[in-house]
């Protein structure tokens, strides 16, 4: 399983712009074979902080992710936007199981 996690930084006159592409990528990305979640949240301290959070369940899905129409629009449309200190990582995931 491959997660995806991270924040965006989004300038205060972006953020509603940036959670509408949010909103519609990730309705999109759900949708793809592979895709188990994918949200955007904002911080409840800091709205211009946007958390990403993304599981698939290989590293093929997600390069088909990378490659979808969804995807290229998503990206132009970010980078219409004011954005800085985005950190994303990708994790490689061995075992899920619940926490308690």
């Amino acid at each position: 399983m491959i997660i995806v996690s991270g924040t965006i930084r989004i300038e205060a006159a972006d953020v509603e712009s940036a959670m509408a592409l949010g909103t519609t990528m990730a309705e999109a990305s759900l949708a793809e074979e592979g895709c188990s979640a994918y949200g955007f949240w904002q911080n409840p301290s800091d709205p211009t902080q946007v958390r990403v959070f993304e599981e698939w369940v290989s590293q093929e899905a997600l390069d088909l992710h990378f490659a979808t129409p969804h995807m290229a629009e998503f990206m132009a449309g970010l980078g219409q936007l004011s954005t800085s200190d985005m950190d994303l990582h990708k994790y490689q995931v061995s075992e899920k199981g619940p926490l308690f």
